[in-house]
């Protein structure tokens, strides 16, 4: 088992480890071609007309991968995950405590909200298939643990499980499209109106909120990477071009069965046990990138040894399954939007640390012991900058406030 289950946890990975940027986006991508990317575009064209919506992903996502960019560099420069390279702007222990635990929740959160689908996902296509019966939070435990093996195993079989799932869900996603514009009409489809409006603002804050976390965690993959070219490239080609895809076919296949439930939305469009298999699928790719985050941050959080780093995934993944059974799915839109105020933050003040503050140089990067209170202050004011302010996007007020935060707690004041 020690020879394919992977050992680097919270230390440096070797250059001799390092792969080409494409391998990278390749994970990206599977994570993109997930469920919730879908169910976002049925989402936004309930709020907004089809163009608005298209525009605010397109801009949500653009948003989440420039700070994306900005973490993975730091990561590919430090060759670490994301809860160690915080040590030096949260302190060792503001790292563990606060970033670790706010990080752990939000992944363990996605496992089930990803979970969720694949329990529904199987029951329909049980039902569908061989007239079966079997209830959503029996399927919804039983591929909670299945998806927790790739997990475990890490990095490498996270990869190659990705080859199979990103063309299968891309390819259903284009068919859909198409059923969808031949069925409803491109000029109705253009012409549909929301009947629950929302602001262009508010969508966009939406579509952060889809992949906040994959920003913030960028330095769990790309500590892989060569370099920094590696690492921007791996996180613009594997983000943008599928996030944008699947919310625009989302949307469309979402307006054509007027709903948002990508279980029920896929069931309706012929073949319905082969598209859900390619949702499970999809959702598993995915899966397994929150439970492996998931386990990196448990380790940091209960100071465990590299080699606990698979125990602490299957914990991650067990409590991400206890959440898809309680029901996490039908909060779906406040998860995304807590996760938006408590997770950008900490992308804004780990930027103004080794970007600003460090002049984005590797020798300028030191862990800190104990708390490094301008970093824990600086990403409070950003969270409460999310809440509290009524004014422009969210997300976007977070990272930049705390971001300036970070910098008159550290340059001004000295401290």
């Amino acid at each position: 088992m020690s020879s394919i289950v992977e050992r680097n946890a919270l230390g440096e990975v070797p250059r001799a480890e390092r792969k080409p940027w494409p391998h990278i986006a390749m994970i990206w991508a599977g994570s993109m071609i997930c469920v919730p990317a879908l169910m976002i575009g049925g989402v936004m064209i309930s709020g907004l007309p089809v163009w608005q919506a298209i525009i605010a992903g397109t801009l949500g996502y653009a948003t989440v991968v420039t700070y994306m960019a900005f973490q993975g560099m730091a990561g590919t420069d430090l060759g670490r995950p994301t809860v160690s390279v915080a040590s030096s702007a949260f302190g060792d222990k503001g790292s563990r405590l606060i970033i670790s635990f706010v990080l752990g929740v939000a992944v363990m959160g996605w496992f089930g909200v990803q979970t969720s689908i694949a329990g529904s996902a199987f029951s329909e296509i049980m039902k569908h298939w061989l007239g079966v019966e079997i209830a959503v939070p029996l399927s919804t435990a039983l591929w909670g643990v299945v998806m927790l093996t790739t997990a475990i195993l890490g990095y490498r079989a996270l990869a190659y499980l990705n080859y199979i799932a990103v063309p299968a869900l891309l390819v259903l996603a284009i068919y859909g499209t198409y059923i969808a514009v031949y069925e409803y009409g491109l000029t109705a489809l253009v012409d549909l109106q929301p009947n629950k409006p929302i602001s262009l603002l508010t969508g966009i804050g939406i579509a952060v909120g889809t992949f906040a976390v994959g920003g913030v965690i960028a330095g769990d993959y790309t500590r892989y990477a060569v370099d920094r070219k590696g690492a921007i490239l791996s996180c613009v080609f594997g983000v943008l071009p599928l996030g944008i895809l699947l919310l625009i076919a989302g949307a469309l296949m979402s307006a054509l069965a007027g709903s948002s439930d990508m279980t029920k939305v896929i069931a309706n469009l012929g073949y319905p046990g082969l598209g859900l298999t390619t949702l499970i699928l999809a959702t598993w790719t995915t899966n397994a990138v929150n439970a492996y985050s998931g386990g990196l941050a448990l380790t940091k959080l209960f100071r465990l040894n590299d080699r606990r780093r698979a125990l602490a995934t299957g914990v991650a993944g067990m409590i991400g399954t206890a959440l898809a059974i309680a029901g996490i799915i039908d909060h779906f839109i406040p998860f995304l939007l807590i996760l938006t105020m408590g997770i950008c933050p900490i992308a804004g003040v780990m930027i103004a640390d080794y970007w600003i503050v460090g002049k984005g140089r590797r020798e300028n990067w030191t862990a800190v012991e104990g708390l490094n209170y301008a970093g824990v202050a600086s990403w409070a004011i950003g969270f409460s900058a999310a809440y509290f302010l009524n004014i422009g996007i969210a997300p976007v007020n977070a990272i930049v406030s705390s971001m300036l935060a970070f910098c008159f707690l550290k340059i001004w004041l000295k401290r």
